[in-house]
């Protein structure tokens, strides 16, 4: 019988099915059978758990044939209740479902010997959570894909990933009125502030003429250890270096006298080009993305995985990786169990993944993407403070172990924006100890450090990481005490 012919019984228990409660209003019978079709009953090797998951594509370009892939989770208590947080990678060219979902913040962990294991951090547990949207974005990252060859960029980005989250939420619209957050790390502090400006402004339009059936709740946005501005990035990522005993004196000043960071690659010097290399091949040698952290040794490691891998030829604005590896016990060669996991055609056929239109194997990285991409903003502080000046709320997080883009570039980004402190520098703590140190700007715009940890801070500090995205969403001061 289908969809259309089920009595009022048969409705309601097709629903809780499916995971759509009757009690969130009449639900169109498409709507239904597109959820039922998404629904993600088991992973191989999943513990039990008490939320549902989805998981599937979404066609943003019907005439280019492009697709992005998501992988969703409810809230494990009171769903309807908790905001919608969408998280996405950087690299560009990075997936969000092999590190944010896998290594970070979601539910599931990938372990060696491709075990499941429960993240007791994951960020949609306990009072303060969230429903978590991990979007593969753009077209060519992970599962999603495009028939057809297009120019990936920032713009296209932006605009795909709208496109994908409006209709999104006609496929869900139980969240369409829920408060909406964005958050990611490293390459998405483009992502995040230009998705946000997009549904900003579209926003207004709908507002103007009346038309709630396409509004996105946005209340704000929050970026780890991001790239925002060029300029302050790699004058940060250098001054990081020296300040760490990892540059010599002579490196630094070479570097300092030849290149001018507010100009592009194009137009540096060759003295100050053989500076930068010189100042790469710091990373051949131990992991960029978190300076005190193991490299994995694994002699099948390769392309896949990033950790302390940077050829000595980058270029100085060279994007970059997210490396990652399980919360609640470290090991730097996750990234490999990753790799092999999301490769298993059973768990592709349980995520839903259309392999006949993605005909490569999954990555965690797509280079093509990364060695494609064609336009990307100098920097991203003219949108920041748009959208800080729109009433959005705004926080960013430091993982003060990073050399890729390390607290220092945050701290030079901020100085640029030029926004007004409120509460200058002060330590915040997570129960007994000093998790990092804050400072608040007007507007709603908070900035913290945390201690210890790298790149992608969930990895090495997730009780850290569960603390801070708990007070985002909350919008509340870190705690200024130890409890």
């Amino acid at each position: 019988m289908g969809v259309s012919g089920l009595d009022a019984l048969s409705l309601c228990m097709f629903l809780c099915l499916v995971g759509v409660s009757p009690s969130w209003g009449a639900v169109d019978p498409e709507i239904i059978a597109a959820q039922s079709a998404d629904r993600v009953f088991y992973i191989p090797e999943q513990p039990s758990v008490n939320f549902l998951q989805y998981a599937g594509h979404i066609t943003v370009d019907q005439s280019q044939e492009r697709a992005l892939f998501y992988w969703f989770f409810e809230a494990a208590h009171k769903s309807e209740d908790k905001p919608l947080l969408v998280w996405l990678n950087g690299g560009p060219g990075c997936s969000s479902v092999g590190y944010g979902a896998a290594q970070e913040i979601g539910p599931f962990l990938v372990k060696k010997g491709h075990q499941i294991e429960l993240n007791h951090y994951a960020w949609n547990k306990g009072n303060s959570s969230a429903n978590l949207l991990f979007l593969e974005a753009p077209a060519g990252v992970g599962f999603s894909y495009s028939n057809n060859t297009y120019a990936p960029g920032d713009s296209v980005t932006a605009w795909d990933s709208y496109n994908f989250l409006n209709k999104w939420l006609k496929r869900f619209p139980q969240y369409r009125n829920s408060e909406l957050f964005i958050a990611g790390e490293s390459y998405a502090g483009h992502y995040a502030p230009q998705l946000a400006e997009v549904i900003f402004d579209q926003n207004k339009i709908y507002y103007s003429l009346n038309d709630s059936s396409n509004y996105i709740n946005l209340k704000g946005f929050m970026l780890g250890n991001p790239s925002l501005d060029d300029e302050t990035d790699r004058k940060g990522m250098i001054d990081y270096a020296w300040s760490h005993a990892m540059l010599s004196d002579k490196d630094y000043q070479s570097i300092l006298s030849s290149c001018d960071f507010t100009r592009s690659d194009s137009n540096q010097t060759e003295q100050c080009q053989n500076g930068m290399a010189n100042y790469y091949r710091l990373y051949s040698m131990i992991d960029m993305y978190g300076i005190n952290s193991p490299t994995c040794h694994l002699p099948t490691n390769s392309s896949h995985s990033f950790f302390g891998r940077l050829p000595s030829n980058r270029t100085m604005t060279s994007k970059f990786r997210v490396p990652a590896a399980g919360a609640g016990g470290y090991d730097a060669c996750t990234s490999d169990y990753v790799f092999e996991y999301f490769n298993r055609q059973d768990v592709q056929e349980a995520l839903h993944a259309d392999l006949n239109k993605v005909p490569r194997p999954w990555d965690l990285c797509s280079n093509q993407v990364g060695n494609d991409w064609n336009e990307s903003a100098f920097s991203v502080l003219p949108v920041i403070r748009k959208l800080l000046d729109g009433g959005l709320r705004i926080w960013l997080y430091s993982g003060d172990a990073d050399g890729r883009i390390p607290v220092t570039s945050t701290r030079y980004a901020l100085t640029k924006l030029g926004v007004n402190i409120t509460q200058d520098w002060t330590p915040w703590y997570n129960q007994e100890e000093v998790g990092g140190w804050t400072i608040s700007y007007a507007g709603g715009l908070t900035m913290a450090t945390v201690r210890g940890a790298g790149h992608a801070v969930p990895v090495l500090a997730p009780d850290r990481a569960l603390l801070l995205v708990s007070h985002f969403l909350d919008n509340i001061d870190l705690p200024r005490a130890a409890s």
